[in-house]
């Protein structure tokens, strides 16, 4: 098999491997309101689903780096996809009893095995052919993440929030014995597809240490020799460190898009029959912008400008989302998928150029910056907890508090898409 072909075949099994972390990722858009509704939470406790999956990137990346050393990428891989699917068996326990820790502990068990597949994946894919279009690849993963990301929200919105309206409707009516037994039979309904979901994940496992997976680590470190620059340590990249920055709030944005706009919806007095399938609007505007990305990077645009338009578009529709009511700003939240789609694939290549021998350090800093989906989600859940009982106070009804703070906290967005575009603007000239 030549190398292109090579090529081929490697890029088709990294994009599968990116389909399961749009699959096992998005589907906490789902999760966050059925935890609520289960475990009787507030809205900062709810986004802590975001946080168990995302913090793991910070405490895991490290250690993933140490063992994809010590076993090679392919067994890496293979290992991370038994850690999702073990993480996925968690949820049976949790379900039975539960009990929201050892959801949290499954969820972040998940994401030990995601940090796992994302350190390996992400600068290969990165390294894989010309810097210059690196975006275009990743563009690639990107659409095959978010359809699958769409699928999971999809399947798991169906199942996991069926009858969930009717359920928070008789909670305050009902006696305790009925409200416990209530939530018992909707916490049950986790078995079926989480038991599935780890039985294909360690099926999957056990197909990756069979597949054709080209050596990452000579593509890796050809790129460090052709960019050799021996007298530099890591700390005297400036762009490393603010790339660092940008993907930690891309992140906590893109998660909130995702997470928050199911929730958003049903605080609007939207049925979560329909809310269920706001988190697709959002991927799937990810997905025809990534396609968009494919196409144009960097025949027509290069990764830099196209950095600079999505960080702007994030700002204008951030203040939309603020500026508008009902359906059409829950519309703008989706539309927040134009925006981040192309901000990941451009800020790795834009990072990762020059950096020869400290590539692989520097993969692993910012795969630790994805903890950005921990710590900005569970802020904006703050943001709307505080502004309910602030408005609650001045007279307001607790529906209406909550609607009118779900959309106001979405300020904390526009803090974060101005970073992004001051990395657009600045890399190049940190880095030269």
């Amino acid at each position: 098999m030549n190398t292109n072909a090579k090529n081929k075949t490697a890029i088709a099994i990294v994009a599968g491997l990116f389909f399961i972390f749009g699959f096992v990722t998005w589907v906490n858009g789902a999760l966050i309101p059925f935890m609520k509704t289960i475990n009787e939470l507030n809205e900062a406790q709810s986004y802590l689903v975001a946080s168990a999956s995302y913090i793991s990137f910070v405490i895991m990346a490290l250690p993933a780096s140490y063992l994809l050393k010590k076993v090679g990428y392919k067994i890496g891989m293979s290992v991370g996809l038994f850690i999702i699917g073990f993480g996925a068996l968690v949820f049976i326990p949790a379900a039975e009893a539960r009990t929201y820790w050892i959801f949290l502990t499954g969820i972040f068990i998940q994401g030990t095995g995601m940090t796992i597949l994302q350190t390996a994946a992400n600068p290969y894919i990165t390294i894989l052919g010309p810097i210059d279009s690196g975006a275009q690849r990743i563009a690639i993963m990107g659409i095959a993440n978010k359809v699958a990301g769409a699928l999971g929200s999809l399947i798991f919105g169906a199942i996991l929030l069926k009858g969930i309206d009717e359920v928070n409707a008789q909670l305050d009516s009902v006696s305790a014995f009925e409200k416990a037994t209530l939530l018992d039979q909707m916490a049950d309904s986790v078995f079926i597809p989480y038991v599935v979901m780890a039985i294909v994940l360690f099926v999957l496992g056990l197909l990756m240490r069979k597949a054709p997976l080209p050596n990452v680590e000579v593509a890796i470190n050809t790129n460090a020799r052709s960019h050799e620059e021996p007298q530099k340590t890591i700390f005297q990249y400036p762009h490393l460190w603010l790339g660092m920055l940008t993907l930690f709030v891309y992140v906590g944005a893109e998660v909130i898009a995702g997470d928050s706009i199911i929730a958003y919806g049903i605080a609007l007095g939207i049925s979560a029959s329909t809310a269920k399938f706001f988190t697709t609007f959002t991927l799937m505007a990810m997905v025809v912008t990534y396609a968009i990305g494919v196409i144009l990077i960097p025949k027509y645009i290069s990764q830099q400008k196209a950095l600079q338009i999505s960080a702007l578009l994030g700002i204008v529709f951030s203040i939309l989302i603020l500026m508008t009511d009902g359906f059409t700003s829950v519309l703008f939240v989706a539309a927040l998928g134009v925006a981040n789609a192309l901000v990941w694939p451009a800020v790795w290549p834009l990072t990762l150029e020059g950096l020869g021998k400290h590539t692989k350090t520097a993969s692993a800093l910012l795969i630790m910056a994805i903890a950005g989906g921990a710590i900005i989600p569970p802020l904006y859940g703050r943001l709307v907890d505080q502004g309910r009982e602030t408005l609650i106070q001045s007279g307001l009804s607790s529906s209406d508090a909550l609607a009118t703070s779900a959309q106001e906290s979405y300020y904390i967005l526009i803090p974060c898409y101005l970073i992004i575009f001051c990395f657009a603007v600045f890399a190049k000239r940190l880095r030269n």
